[in-house]
């Protein structure tokens, strides 16, 4: 009787312990399980966006606008109506995060298993609007594991087919998950980065906001947006 006390105690004494090991493994990286299949969903995006890339041809025009970025905006409203569920976006990169990954189209539990997602009633870089891309912190790649960690001047790009599109981050705020104001935009383009807070909790939302610096459109020369 002892000795099976004994054999018992040691057991869940060792499954404590790669209990804590596995909750630090997920704490301080991620959960290595579903990574593996977020890695081999961005690969498929890779192709399918590369693709995209390639067989990208501008909107004609016939006369040369006064306004560099009217093409642009012609072309990020065509390429947003093209979009559906589960499509690659674009590229998004953020040195302070390590992050450089394929935008899926869609933020619905399914679609966010592949990387980070844009919302659907969002719009696309150079539309003048909001881009709002959510993405999983512990999870699936965990794409923005450490979003608090970021800093006003950070920098954010978004390279889509029809242009490359570089931001500086501008602060951020922590909103319960129920404030679906956040989602409208405000009339002038920025991006939104939201991931749940805190991490292992989805009781409210961090949102880290950044506004435009450059455009550089399909094979034109940047264009600077600040001035400061």
């Amino acid at each position: 009787m002892r000795r099976g006390l004994r054999i018992a105690g040691t057991a869940l004494a060792v499954a404590g312990l790669l209990a804590a090991a596995w909750a630090f493994t997920v704490w301080q990286w991620q959960d290595p399980f579903t990574a593996l299949y977020t890695a081999h969903q961005q690969q498929t995006l890779e192709t399918e966006y590369v693709r995209e890339e390639a067989d990208y041809r501008p909107p004609v025009s016939r006369a040369k606008p006064r306004d560099p970025l009217r093409g642009v905006r012609r072309a990020a409203a065509r390429y947003r109506r093209k979009l559906e569920r589960g499509d690659a976006v674009g590229r998004i990169t953020v040195p302070r995060l390590g992050l450089n990954a394929i935008v899926v189209e869609g933020t619905d539990s399914a679609t966010l298993t592949k990387g980070p997602g844009r919302y659907t009633r969002s719009y696309v870089p150079g539309e003048g609007e909001l881009i709002y891309i959510a993405g999983h912190r512990t999870t699936y790649g965990a794409p923005l594991a450490h979003i608090d960690r970021m800093r006003k001047g950070d920098w954010v790009t978004l390279a889509v087919p029809y242009g490359k599109f570089v931001y500086r981050v501008t602060g951020h705020v922590i909103v319960p998950s129920d404030d679906v104001a956040r989602l409208r935009s405000a009339g002038r383009e920025e991006i939104a980065l939201q991931a749940c807070h805190p991490r292992f909790f989805a009781t409210q939302r961090y949102i880290v906001y950044a506004k435009p610096v450059s455009v550089t459109p399909r094979g034109g020369s940047p264009v600077r947006l600040d001035h400061t």
